[in-house]
């Protein structure tokens, strides 16, 4: 499974807008981190957060995690107003590891 997040938006839109999305492989993670990893993406997907209206939010980040699994692939929207614990979750684990 690979994992890419993409953000746009936010104070400094025009330098991220450049920037390439953060890619994680789970054949190059660790076991325990791929199933976490895994797990999350799961949660994730349950309940990205998305559908719940967006409050108005001055220079707010949009980010977007775009999952390939074998033929599939699932792609995950959600923004500073409107993510869910689940798809924030996924968030800050990927960040954390990719950086």
């Amino acid at each position: 499974m690979r994992v890419s997040l993409a953000t746009h938006g936010g104070l400094a839109a025009s330098i991220v807008r450049r920037l390439p999305a953060r890619v994680l492989d789970t054949d190059q993670l660790p076991d325990a981190d791929a199933r976490e990893l895994r797990r999350l993406v799961a949660a994730a997907a349950a309940d990205p957060g998305g559908a719940r209206p967006a409050s108005p939010a001055r220079d707010a980040m949009t980010y977007t995690i775009t999952v390939h699994d074998g033929p599939d692939a699932t792609t995950l929207t959600s923004s500073d107003t409107s993510m869910s614990a689940a798809f924030d979750a996924l968030l800050t684990w990927i960040q954390r590891r990719d950086g």
